[in-house]
C-alpha cells in the first residue's frame, strides 16, 4: 500500500494569516491535532501543531527560562531562545508560531517508509505534496485505520504438517533474534510445538510464537520450556 491509499485527501488547512483563537477552535471543532500551512496556490509553507499552542500568555503558560551567561556566545543564543519563547507565547497569527522546515513525502510513497519516517522524526502527521501542492496527509491514525482494515490472509486448511514446518523454518531462517535449531520445531496435526530454553529472553521466544501462529495452515502454538542446567565449573 501506498500514501494515496490511506491518506486523507479533505485536509483542513490554515494560512500564516489564521489567528491564534481561530486555529485553536479550528483544532478543536475537527478533533485533530495540527493542521498544514498553505499559500494562496495551495503550496504547503508550514506545518503548525497544538503543541506550538501549549505556552500562551492567555493560558499563563508561557515559558520562563532561566537565563545562564557564561560566554558572550552563551548569550546572544539564550536571547534567540527567549526571543523565540516570547513569539511563541505571544504571536496573533499561525505564521509566526508554524514551523516552516517540513518534512513531506510524494503519494507513491510506501506505508514503510512513512511509518519510519513518523517514528524517527518523531511526529504524528506527515503532508503528502505533488510539485509542491498540499494534495493530502498521512497520520499516525490513518495507518491504525489501515491495519484495521487489512484482513488476515485465510487459513490453509489443505496444507499439510511437512509444507507447514517447512513455512516457518524458511520464515524464520536469516533472522537473528531467531535463536532456534530446526530440530526444536514439531508440526503435528497442525499444532506447532516449540521447544525453548528457560534462560531465552522472552522477547525471542514470544516473536517466534508469533512467527508460528502467523503461519498458513496452523491453528495452534505449544510452548515447551526446557530447563538449561548451570555448569558447576564456571
Amino acid at each position: 500500500m501506498r500514501a494515496m491509499d490511506v491518506m486523507t485527501a479533505n485536509v483542513i488547512t490554515v494560512t500564516p494569516e489564521t489567528s491564534i483563537h481561530d486555529l485553536a477552535e479550528l483544532l478543536c471543532e475537527h478533533g485533530i491535532s495540527g493542521a498544514p500551512v498553505v499559500d494562496a496556490a495551495n503550496q504547503l509553507i508550514g506545518i503548525v501543531s497544538e503543541g506550538d499552542l501549549l505556552h500562551r500568555a492567555e493560558l499563563g503558560t508561557e515559558r520562563h527560562a532561566k537565563r545562564r551567561r557564561v560566554r558572550w556566545l552563551d548569550h546572544l543564543a539564550s536571547d534567540r531562545d527567549l526571543a523565540r519563547d516570547y513569539l511563541k507565547s505571544h504571536a496573533r497569527t499561525v505564521g509566526d508560531v508554524m514551523t516552516r522546515a517540513v518534512i513531506t513525502i510524494a503519494e507513491t510513497a510506501s506505508l514503510d517508509e512513512i511509518a519510519d519516517l513518523l517514528e524517527t522524526n518523531r511526529i504524528r502527521r506527515v503532508p503528502v505534496v505533488r510539485d509542491g501542492e498540499l494534495i493530502g496527509i498521512v497520520s499516525r491514525a490513518n495507518l491504525v485505520r489501515a491495519l484495521a482494515a487489512a484482513k488476515p490472509e485465510p487459513s490453509a486448511a489443505d496444507l499439510d504438517d511437512f509444507t507447514i514446518r517447512e513455512a516457518l523454518l524458511t520464515e524464520l531462517r536469516g533472522k537473528q533474534w531467531a535463536k532456534v535449531w530446526a530440530v526444536d520445531i514439531m508440526v503435528r496435526d497442525k499444532v506447532v510445538h516449540l521447544w525453548c530454553a528457560d534462560d531465552q529472553p522472552l522477547e525471542e521466544r514470544h516473536a517466534i510464537r508469533v512467527a508460528a501462529e502467523n503461519t498458513p495452515g496452523v491453528e495452534r502454538v505449544e510452548e515447551h520450556v526446557m530447563h538449561v542446567p548451570i555448569d558447576p565449573g564456571i
